[in-house]
């Protein structure tokens, strides 16, 4: 594989990315923790478009299935922790290439959420990394798992209900398929959880406790080829431990650690690139580097991206002739494609 770096804006606290689709066109997303925007890019060259000015503090950027471009994100959600006033918004774009925002939910502390769809109903689920705080080292009053139907008309209320509660550190979400149905992934220092909506009218929510340790992010996917989904880690809240997990007849066993030194580790990805199967890992601290991991004759193989940008998060656009890392360079502030040919 082929991979070329492509810097798109200085963009400070660089933090959240996500794609949309708008008249059939992929979009790239890029928004910061911080004070300040969020830009769209489109087309062959990448224009820059604005899709806010501010407030900024968003942690998670989602489309709406079956809408045209619409999604939703987090604001108000600032470094470190400062996020009491944090809000689910509803950014909807307009012909004239302009988009409207609108509050949709006060969630206070709502570090990740996702849009999880079973049979023709869209769910809402939010992660609170906390319920409150008095400073940022005080995780006295864990966070909650809520959750609701969101309407087909976005203008009607979402009602939120808590299906799990007492989740100190709350910080890792991902979504995946979990007993052959979307689910998301859910992290904090007690573990992992599988939890996945109403597969039916009348049916609750099912929660399913899948590792029973201090996690901070996970990723989910089938690396090695064998049929069976392992567990990609970051350990503990924020951590040095980047771990496969690979399930055995007792539980997951550890099969891999990052081989060198780690310090808030906070990118953990699962797919394709170029159709092989793919971990994307990176760390804020230390080396600041991103990373790949592939399974090749037997091994894990770690192969370096960059060094010295510090990513928060990552998402992965896979195209016939290429595929496109979107990527978060947190640390100097940079909101970087690396576009992957084979």
């Amino acid at each position: 594989m082929k991979i070329e770096k492509k810097t798109l804006t200085k963009l400070h606290r660089c933090y959240a990315t996500s794609s949309t689709v708008i008249d059939g066109e992929t979009k790239i997303l890029f928004a910061t923790e911080g004070e300040g925007a969020a830009y769209m890019y489109s087309g062959a060259d990448f224009v820059q478009s604005t899709v806010w000015d501010g407030p900024g503090g968003t942690m998670s950027m989602v489309p709406v299935p079956g809408k045209n471009g619409d999604f939703l994100a987090v604001q108000n959600f600032f470094p470190t922790f400062q996020s009491k006033e944090a809000t689910i918004v509803w950014a909807q774009p307009q012909a004239d290439g302009s988009w409207n925002v609108k509050t949709l939910l006060h969630l206070p502390y709502v570090h990740r959420f996702d849009i999880l769809s079973a049979g023709k109903v869209n769910y809402f689920i939010g992660c609170t990394l906390c319920t409150s705080k008095t400073d940022k080292e005080d995780w006295s009053d864990p966070g909650k798992i809520y959750v609701g139907v969101i309407p087909e008309d976005l203008n009607q209320p979402i009602e939120l209900t808590v299906i799990k509660e007492g989740l100190t550190k709350n910080h890792g979400y991902s979504r995946t398929t979990w007993n052959g149905v979307m689910a998301g992934m859910v992290t904090c220092d007690s573990g992992a959880f599988a939890v996945m909506p109403p597969q039916k009218a009348g049916d609750a929510w099912t929660i399913e406790t899948v590792l029973e340790r201090p996690i901070s992010d996970i990723a989910v996917g089938d690396i090695d080829g064998d049929g069976v989904a392992e567990l990609i880690t970051i350990e503990p809240f924020h951590g040095n431990q980047f771990i496969i997990n690979k399930k055995t007849a007792t539980g997951y066993e550890k099969v891999y650690e990052y081989p060198e030194p780690m310090e808030f580790g906070h990118v953990v990805w699962m797919g394709k690139l170029r159709g092989v199967p793919t971990i994307i890992g990176g760390q804020r601290r230390h080396a600041k580097d991103l990373f790949y991991i592939q399974y090749k004759d037997g091994k894990y193989v770690k192969t370096t991206i960059e060094t010295d940008i510090g990513p928060s998060n990552v998402a992965v656009i896979n195209e016939a002739d290429r595929d496109i890392i979107i990527s978060a360079n947190r640390e100097i502030g940079e909101a970087v494609l690396y576009i992957v040919t084979d």
